[in-house]
């Protein structure tokens, strides 16, 4: 049987061995190789051509292997299933469920055969354990955990164009841990579940300067409550063999699917291991070609695994892990960094499949975004909070403490449950509710309408111990979308306290002239509030504004305001609010304590394309005076040009 094999270099190289085993049995011959780069082959007389549809009409190749990068998988598996070629399509099948669809559809439409190689699969473990779990064998199942734990040097992600990227000149690759060299821990749990995937959760993160991931997991959810977790990592000190844990309620059975080996493990004691035998999958398709045999992994049987890709491909970016949780190798001669290692890797990703939980649950420090000053941590970053639409969900900063550690922030407090901690809140941009809660309505008051909007985080363009620029999206009711925005945050030391840097452009989405309402421009005065804002605990007692008292200090356009309060243990605390924009500021303190921006305090404020903004907000032990105050805004501003 004529086979070309399209893409010889890299894992190709493991097909070109497969190939000249099966050409020695006779069962094969290499009529040609499809590759940019011409390759020495040691076997056979294979024509060459970086062209696979001349390829294919030049040698009448009935199967072609396909082992090439993920975007090019679609374009290549068509080429040859018209030119009435069956497919071997080196897994994943495709960077996403559109390109598995043409896929799908050129199947369809000419008959032939497409196998994924989805090499485990080709594993009689995977029908035995299958078995074992519809017969009770481990009582009832409640999910199936995954983990796998690699090293990989730096040039692993410099091997190739596409390694380490999630695309390549606007094309989806989709490279990454979970996807690539993990794909079979997916495949593998998703080939003993029956039944549609109902929701899947991402959780991407890298260590090396990537794009994509190198250290990531995933929980997928069944209608049933039937849960997947999958925990990977390219970050590990050697290799750990990968493996799959079922979980029953009256035993549970391993799978180390790279080798074939099952055990099984009972209340009783018992414990049994089997190592099964695994088909070769150009060998199964060949044998289907030839006697109608099954195919073991068409691609039709993927389909779920593409929908996982397609999760992770539309995931937010992932996050980079900060230098300071990571063993870093460097070449002696050069200095560049050979290796990276997060230490304990391995032990997470077993503790993860062991509890069917994510990284973020497992108390896992770097999967935290925090900020540290003068070498101590003084805020944390809350990136996708759990909330009711109500809420207005959005990102935000909480547990902000002064260097002395006390906490001045409060997060969903019973009185306003919607305040959270310090961020960005808008109670009407373009119509939508971007602050939470009631929205005031003219001559009627607040009322609870469907007008809530979400911040969505896309990305850190950088994040590091100081802070990050963050790229987020503005979405209202029914997914419209509003803004995008750019975020930066810093926390900058100034000796004896710290301070936040906290600046924001909005760029407008709609294509007309946006609107940043307020209550007070719908008729309840005083309530201007919209833009920056910090909610301090509403504990604290002993509260006031300066320089003067809340009315004096509420809508004034002064450069800095200040708010100071005592703990209930007695600790006193000062935030003092320095700004440029000449913005009125937002002050309360008797009924609760907060301060932030009001962009329109009495009239709309319209955005035709950008609003830029910053505050700059030190964070002081002790309570300060207003003359104290105003010395420390100054020093503030004379270290902020922009504020000058």
């Amino acid at each position: 049987m004529k086979v070309v094999l399209a893409g010889a270099h890299g894992h190709g190289r493991h097909h070109l061995g497969n190939l000249r085993r099966l050409a020695g049995q006779g069962l094969i011959e290499l009529a040609g190789i499809c590759d940019v780069v011409p390759v020495e082959v040691d076997f056979g007389s294979p024509l060459q051509s970086p062209d696979l549809g001349e390829l294919l009409a030049k040698t009448g190749a009935e199967i072609t292997v396909v082992c090439t990068p993920i975007h090019t998988h679609a374009d290549l598996a068509v080429t040859a299933l018209h030119a009435g070629s069956h497919v071997l399509l080196e897994k994943p099948p495709a960077a996403s469920p559109a390109a598995h669809a043409r896929i799908a559809a050129a199947v369809a439409e000419t008959g032939l055969a497409c196998q994924v190689g989805f090499q485990s699969l080709g594993s009689a473990a995977v029908p035995a354990l299958r078995s074992l779990i519809a017969d009770g064998t481990i009582g009832r199942v409640r999910g199936i955990g995954g983990a796998g734990a690699w090293e990989r040097p730096s040039t692993y992600f410099t091997r190739s164009a596409w390694s380490g990227r999630r695309r390549l000149n606007g094309v989806d690759v989709v490279d990454g841990a979970l996807t690539n060299p993990f794909a079979h821990a997916v495949a593998t749990a998703l080939a003993l579940v029956d039944g549609p995937v109902a929701g899947i959760e991402t959780e991407l993160y890298h260590a090396h300067p990537i794009e994509s991931d190198d250290t990531s997991c995933l929980r997928i959810r069944f209608d049933d409550g039937f849960v997947i977790t999958i925990a990977v990592t390219l970050c590990a000190t050697g290799r750990s063999e990968p493996y799959l844990v079922v979980h029953g309620d009256a035993g549970r059975a391993t799978l180390v699917y790279t080798q074939d080996q099952l055990k099984v493990e009972l209340p009783d004691g018992t414990v049994t291991t089997t190592v099964y035998e695994r088909t070769d999958l150009l060998e199964n398709l060949i044998d289907h070609v030839r006697t109608g045999a099954e195919l073991m992994v068409p691609l039709s049987a993927t389909e779920a695994f593409t929908q996982v890709l397609d999760a992770v491909r539309l995931a937010p970016e992932p996050l980079p892990i900060p230098e300071r949780y990571q063993d870093v190798e460097r070449d002696a001669a050069s200095g560049e960094v050979t290796h990276r290692f997060l230490p304990g890797v391995a032990d997470l990703t077993a503790r993860s499949a062991e509890t069917l939980s994510l990284y973020s649950e497992l108390d896992v420090p770097w999967t935290q975004v925090e900020l540290l000053a003068a070498g101590q941590a003084v805020a944390s970053y809350e990136l996708r909070p759990d909330l009711p639409a109500t809420d207005s969900p959005r990102p935000y900063l909480h547990g902000v403490r002064t260097l002395g550690g006390v906490e001045v922030t409060e997060v969903r407090p019973e009185d306003h449950v919607h305040h959270l901690g310090v961020g960005v809140a808008i109670s009407d941009l373009g119509g939508a509710n971007f602050w939470g809660g009631r929205t005031y309505v003219k001559d009627q008051g607040p009322a609870w309408l469907d007008d809530h909007g979400t911040q969505r985080h896309l990305s850190f363009s950088r994040l590091d111990d100081s802070g990050f620029v963050e790229h987020l999206e503005w979405v209202g009711p029914g997914g419209r979308l509003v803004a995008r925005e750019e975020r930066t945050v810093t926390a900058r030391p100034f000796g004896d306290f710290w301070a936040l840097d906290f600046a924001f452009t909005l760029t407008n989405l709609t294509g007309a002239p946006l609107e940043v309402r307020s209550s007070a421009t719908k008729g309840r005065v005083g309530a201007g509030y919209g833009g920056f804002f910090w909610r301090a605990p509403g504990t604290s007692t002993g509260r006031i504004a300066l320089p003067g008292d809340e009315e004096a200090v509420h809508g004034s356009r002064d450069p800095w305001v200040a708010l100071a309060g005592t703990t209930p243990e007695g600790r006193d605390w000062t935030l003092v609010f320095v700004q440029s924009d000449g913005d009125p500021w937002f002050v309360r303190v008797e009924h609760y304590p907060g301060v932030g921006q009001a962009l329109a305090w009495d009239r709309p404020l319209v955005v035709e394309d950008t609003l830029a903004r910053r505050v700059v907000t030190a964070v002081v032990d002790g309570r300060l005076d207003a003359a104290a105050a105003s010395a420390l805004a100054d020093t503030v501003r004379e270290a902020t040009p922009a504020l000058r």
